[in-house]
């Protein structure tokens, strides 16, 4: 079974940053591709960043790209999203997803398995 557990949300102002982690009880976690994904009240869920297995592939939302990092640590067995100059309509629940090898997809019906989320709150 394959549990995925965020951190790291809060409340932060227009312009700052926050570090999303997301920690995965998974036997060898080397071997997923995670992804972020977020979905606002009323919105539908939209794709934040992916990151393959070897981490050396990524993949950014066009709305995130520079701004946004993300990073893993197979070690750790973790995963981690760098956001930085957020914006309050970026306020969300922010999740982590994993999927068994393959590239990031944009696509959450890629992903096996989800987290429960972390709430950022960006206020204006």
């Amino acid at each position: 079974q394959v549990q995925l557990v965020e951190s790291g949300g809060g409340l932060v102002q227009a312009g700052g940053s926050l570090r999303l982690s997301c920690a995965a009880s998974i036997r060898t976690s080397s071997m997923y591709t995670m992804g972020w994904f977020r979905q606002a009240p009323g919105k539908e869920r939209e794709f934040v960043a992916g990151i393959g297995w070897i981490g050396s592939s990524t993949r950014y939302a066009d709305s995130v790209k520079g701004r946004f990092t993300i990073s893993r640590d197979n070690a750790k067995k973790s995963v981690y999203l760098q956001m930085n100059s957020l914006k309050p309509e970026e306020t969300a629940m922010y999740y982590c997803a994993a999927r068994a090898g393959g590239l990031p997809a944009t696509s959450g019906g890629a992903y096996d398995y989800w987290g429960q989320g972390t709430q950022v709150t960006v206020s204006s």
